[in-house]
């Protein structure tokens, strides 16, 4: 679909706790940002929810009107959303939301659904077929606990929506989700054929029609008239088919061909890395990428900035003079090892019930040991999914950082030299809304040169004097797990019983 050059791109994010967007000439400069913060619903115990008039669509709308109006009169050629995901927003016929959308593996409400389908499936066929195994992420085993607990409103279901896939049908009216989304509504997609796998999809949600797949970078619709009175944006706009945040993330910094790898710092970390072929392991996922016919391994933690800015919390301090004591501390944080499972771990151990263990705390050790001990934890965390994504036989070659975290740059020095590898921080880290456009050039036919788009700033290169010292303090990290998980599943149980749930 070939547009004219001077046509500016739109991204929009729907993230956690915010939505962001961005306005991008076809080169990709960016001439205006908007954001929007926003928050979560937790009306119970391991559920996490959003709603998806008040949060997504809301959100949009007023950040569609603002880049809009940034535009001042020049042409839009093409608008691309991505969004939280894995994500089960059930709609009615109309897409209208029958109830708050479910959102990915932070709400764990359908631990017994989990259980239940491996059981009835098998735990090494769901990865064979579907290449994840089963747990909090997937959207299977949460339509079924749909089904189960609130029937009235699975029967009324028609459309099974995602925060991108619900922005996409509200604008264009085209019911549509993504390859790479798809692939993670496990286990309901065959990753060998990249197809919904029919007979496990009427297993765990009988009736529900599923939606038309299509790749990020394609062109699915266009703004309706109905949808221009809401948002400001051009009716005839063309809208790409959307995706999951951290695949536009991985998009907006150049990872897109084989060896390829993205490290996100942020609240949480992700890892995407684009393989040669569909690879599989027990503690990763598996899922196709955002371009068509790519595939990629996904890793997780379920904290890193969150536990950095729970310790700035605890000490009274700023991130900056956190950063420039930890700086002046040696590599160990002179014997302290931290595990970073604050709020349990999702890859490799997918253990809910993990917890954070700090060791060999001493009378002697201040908060910028504390400090940089949490920062040296999340760097083993990224070692030990780094190690587990090379055991499936994916090469990783090219490292790209992304993220708040990358500003301070001792964290993803710490990164490189804890894991050896050198790590490439791009010009603009704004994150998934500029990957969006990204996926929104391409897709209108915008001729975009791999590495241009988003040229590298600087390099973290690691210091090789430091890799014995680390490589000891690792060995201990891996120790330290599985001499501690007893007891940190006694003390989770405890905490659960004491908040009810």
């Amino acid at each position: 679909m070939a547009v004219a050059d001077h046509g500016l791109l739109l991204g929009i994010d729907i993230g956690t706790a915010s939505a962001k967007g961005v306005l991008v000439t076809p080169g990709g400069v960016v001439l205006a940002r908007a954001s929007r913060a926003h928050r979560t619903s937790t009306p119970r115990p391991g559920w996490v929810e959003h709603d998806a008039e008040t949060v997504w669509w809301a959100d949009f709308s007023a950040l569609s009107r603002e880049l809009v109006a940034a535009a001042a009169g020049r042409p839009l050629a093409g608008l691309a959303v991505s969004g939280i995901g894995p994500c089960l927003l059930p709609a009615d016929e109309a897409g209208r939301p029958l109830r708050p959308a479910i959102l990915y593996g932070v709400d764990t409400r359908a631990e017994a659904e989990i259980a239940e389908l491996t059981a009835e499936l098998g735990a090494e066929e769901v990865v064979r077929r579907g290449g994840t195994p089963l747990s909090s992420q997937a959207v299977g085993p949460k339509l079924r606990w749909l089904a189960r607990h609130e029937p009235d409103v699975y029967r009324r279901t028609r459309m099974l929506l995602m925060a991108g896939s619900f922005l996409v049908h509200r604008l264009t009216g085209r019911y549509v989700l993504d390859h790479q989304s798809a692939s993670q509504c496990d286990p309901m997609y065959d990753q060998r054929s990249l197809t919904w796998a029919a007979d496990w999809a009427e297993l765990v949600a009988p009736g529900l029609p599923l939606p038309e797949l299509r790749w990020p970078t394609e062109v699915v619709g266009a703004v309706t008239a109905g949808a221009t009175a809401e948002t400001g944006l051009p009716a005839g706009l063309p809208v790409t088919a959307g995706t999951v945040d951290a695949w536009a993330e991985a998009a907006s910094v150049g990872v897109r061909e084989p060896g390829d790898v993205m490290v996100m710092y942020g609240t949480t970390m992700f890892l995407v890395q684009v393989v040669d072929q569909a690879r599989s392991h027990p503690g990763l996922w598996s899922t196709s990428g955002a371009f068509p016919g790519t595939r990629t391994l996904a890793a997780g933690m379920a904290t890193s900035g969150a536990v950095t800015d729970w310790l700035r919390r605890l000490v009274g301090a700023d991130f900056d003079t956190l950063v420039a004591e930890a700086a002046a501390v040696p590599a160990g944080s002179r014997g302290l090892l931290v595990l970073p499972y604050f709020a349990g771990e999702r890859t490799p151990l997918f253990d809910p019930s993990a917890r954070g263990v700090i060791a060999g705390l001493t009378l002697a050790h201040g908060r910028a040991e504390l400090y940089r001990a949490a920062l040296e934890g999340i760097a083993y965390g990224v070692r030990h999914n780094l190690e587990t994504m090379r055991g499936t036989g994916a090469r990783a070659e090219r490292f790209f950082a992304v993220g708040g975290g990358t500003k301070g740059r001792l964290w993803t020095r710490i990164v490189s030299d804890v894991t050896g590898e050198a790590q490439h921080v791009p010009t603009e880290t704004v994150g998934a809304c500029f990957g969006d456009a990204l996926l929104a050039a391409i897709a209108t036919g915008h001729e975009v040169e791999h590495g241009t788009w988003n040229p590298v700033a600087h390099t973290v290169w690691p210091d090789s004097g430091q890799r014995a010292r680390y490589d000891a303090f690792y060995r201990r990290y891996r120790d330290l797990y599985p001499a501690t998980a007893g007891i940190a599943h006694f003390l989770a149980a405890e905490q659960h019983a004491a908040d009810g749930s």
